[in-house]
């Protein structure tokens, strides 16, 4: 027959199944084994999301070390006396004097030169126009300007050399810049006048009447000087019958040149 009466192991104490009641109420676990199982676990083999979180907290610490030393290498004058930064100011002060003296040395320089070029470029135009002027009283080069046109027509007679190289002549101290005879042979400084046969020779060339001698310079100043009492004009008209007509024009143009002529005698001066 069964024993009534129960055994002690299979018997529920009250005491347990009220603790096991106070652990469930409580959502408490009595073992912490599991816990420690998983950490262990974690650190063994750790997950993908763990890893990543564990290199950016070394990214992080890496970056916070560098901050550090960076402020550490902007304090480096904190630790220094009062006559250590002196010496140090003193050098930095000595320093900026030195690159003040250079900048003003280079400015100086640059004055200079500046100067030399304006001057350089002062000599280079003075040299053009006087090339220019030169070039203009020697018949090299065409000109235009004021002036006027004496036209000499002989009649019974024949126009005298020496009337047309009194003429020339009186044109040229009255300021004449430049003349041109029957608008192909320009008058020049050692220009030369010969009788030949149908007209005047003009620098080994013929010229023909009516002879035309356009002139450029002031034309009030031209014909006075060649208007006045026993001037050019009256001894034309009165000593070689000759007719003569002027007439003052606005512009002038003058397209024959010369040939540059080599000296053969005179040379430079010293120091020229």
């Amino acid at each position: 027959m069964p024993d009534p009466t129960p055994h002690p192991e299979s018997d529920p104490q009250p005491g347990h199944e009220a603790g096991h009641a106070s652990h469930a109420a409580h959502g408490t676990d009595p073992d912490p084994e599991p816990g420690r199982e998983r950490l262990r676990h974690a650190l063994v083999r750790p997950s993908r999301r763990q890893v990543v979180v564990a290199v950016l907290l070394a990214v992080l610490g890496f970056a916070f070390v560098v901050q550090v030393r960076d402020t550490k290498a902007n304090d480096t004058y904190s630790g220094l006396r009062e006559s250590e930064l002196i010496e140090v100011l003193d050098g930095l002060t000595g320093t900026a004097e030195r690159a003040r003296r250079e900048v003003g040395r280079l400015e100086s320089r640059r004055d200079e030169l500046t100067n030399e070029s304006r001057a350089r470029s002062a000599a280079l135009d003075e040299a053009e126009q006087r090339v220019r002027t030169l070039n203009i009283i020697a018949g090299l080069v065409p000109v235009t300007g004021p002036g006027l046109r004496m036209t000499i027509n002989e009649s019974s007679s024949r126009v005298n050399v020496g009337s047309l190289l009194d003429t020339v002549q009186e044109l040229r101290t009255a300021g004449a810049e430049a003349m041109e005879f029957n608008d192909s042979i320009r008058v020049g400084a050692d220009s030369s006048f010969d009788n030949a046969v149908g007209g005047i020779e003009l620098d080994g060339q013929l010229l023909e009447p009516p002879y035309t001698l356009e002139v450029i310079g002031d034309p009030h100043v031209l014909r006075t000087a060649l208007t006045f009492s026993t001037g050019p004009v009256e001894t034309l008209e009165t000593y070689d019958g000759a007719t003569v007509k002027i007439e003052e024009l606005e512009a002038v143009d003058i397209t024959s040149v010369r040939d540059p002529s080599r000296p053969e005698y005179a040379e430079p001066g010293t120091g020229q």
